[in-house]
């Protein structure tokens, strides 16, 4: 099997040009993701790489929204051009299905590593969410490629879910609000309907663990509100995609979505917090109005005034990030395989547990574990995963699922 033909499709040079300012966005979110999940020190974690406790937002807790957000901002590209080169639906639908289950198969396959132990596997996670919120938000792209259709769904799915956890009793711990505290972590909706899934995986799959014993961050009815992130990001695609909205535009348009969609956020906060384990509502708003203003500020500078052909450094800074946007999965999966190989390898030095312990010690060079040298060696771990993709960059393959 060739280079070209690999089942990850290497994609080359020959491609349909790409949108630089999301190329590079995403590689920002990428990074950021690899350096929140990869401190030298977990009890000595810089603030702003520190998820909120429950309730709130930190920008830690923005990786994962604008990942999905950046996830459907293609998804236009990829089905328009199908769609007109003559493609049927049902070979869209069969590629849909495939790559969820391709995503699935690679967050199990990362679960597992590197003991196996069968019976302690998650189904949910990061890839789990984003294999369903890909197929979810691509099958309605697919069924209609209206915005005011697709806006609709997004409405419908934050209101049904808000009323969900606000309005409906939990089975057998009774109404939030009055019985226990309103988005309490264990009694909520949400949590229940983890532990069913989980109960019954455990029950017939003899495997099927929660993150945390009576929830999970990446549960099932949360997964909803993650999909309408996803489908903001197909709307902010769609204006990529027409014609009629000049390109010097574009950058006013998602300010303005990006700050209205915040400031209601905000507002319906007051009364359904902002919430990244549960994706609130109000979470879902906030996170994606952050990220269509993060991709306004991008498109000015990289799509429209194209400031990286006058200036050297902003050049260089944006095919860094490029390069990691350029291949983002691939990205999450090596830096997962090398953060769970790293504390298994064998320490050259005396006193340090493993590999890992071994490069944090000669990265604090004698001084005491502090926030700071937990953040450089989050920065070392970046650069370890920069190597590979910086070869398939210079090589021009770009994997895809």
């Amino acid at each position: 099997m060739s280079r070209g033909q690999t089942r990850a499709e290497a994609v080359r040079s020959s491609s349909p040009k790409r949108i630089v300012s999301i190329d590079i966005l995403r590689g920002v979110t990428v990074a950021f993701m690899i350096i929140v999940n990869n401190p030298g020190d977990w009890n000595k974690v810089w603030p702003p790489l520190e998820h909120a406790a429950w309730n709130g937002c930190t920008p830690a807790d923005l990786v994962f929204p604008f990942f999905l957000f950046l996830m459907g901002c293609v998804i236009p590209f990829s089905f328009d051009r199908r769609l007109k080169e003559g493609a049927q639906r049902r070979q869209l639908m069969v590629h849909i299905v495939w790559r969820g289950v391709a995503l699935v198969g690679l967050k199990l396959l990362l679960s597992l590593y590197p003991f196996f132990h069968f019976g302690h596997l998650r189904f949910f996670g990061v890839l789990t969410r984003i294999a369903l919120c890909y197929v979810a938000a691509a099958s309605l792209y697919l069924w209609s490629r209206n915005a005011g259709f697709l806006l609709a769904v997004i409405g419908f799915i934050l209101l049904a879910y808000w009323g969900i956890l606000y309005a409906l009793p939990v089975p057998g711990l009774g109404w939030p609000g009055q019985d226990f505290p309103f988005l309490d972590p264990a009694s909520n909706m949400a949590a229940w309907l983890d532990r069913q899934v989980s109960a019954w995986c455990k029950t017939w799959l003899h495997t099927g663990v929660l993150y945390e014993q009576t929830w999970d961050p990446e549960g099932l009815l949360s997964t909803f509100p993650a999909i309408a992130s996803t489908l903001s990001g197909v709307l902010a695609g769609q204006i990529f995609r027409r014609k009629d909205i000049p390109a010097a535009r574009r950058p006013m348009l998602f300010v303005v979505a990006g700050v209205a969609s915040i400031l209601l956020g905000l507002l319906w906060g007051a009364f359904f917090p902002l919430n990244k384990s549960l994706w609130t509502s109000s979470f879902m708003l906030v996170s994606s109005g952050a990220a269509l203003c993060c991709l306004a500020v991008c498109d000015a500078i990289f799509d429209i005034f194209m400031l990286q052909e006058r200036s050297a450094a902003i050049r260089s800074v944006g095919t860094f990030f490029q390069i990691f946007g350029m291949n983002a999965v691939f990205a999450f999966l090596f830096s997962g395989f090398v953060a769970k190989t790293l504390p298994l390898l064998p320490s050259p030095l005396a006193g340090a547990p493993s590999l890992q312990g071994a490069l944090y010690h000669a990265l604090l060079a004698g001084h005491l574990s502090s926030p700071l040298t937990s953040f450089l060696f989050s920065c070392f771990f970046l650069i370890i995963v920069f190597i590979p993709l910086y070869a398939f960059y210079r090589r021009r393959i770009f994997i895809k699922l």
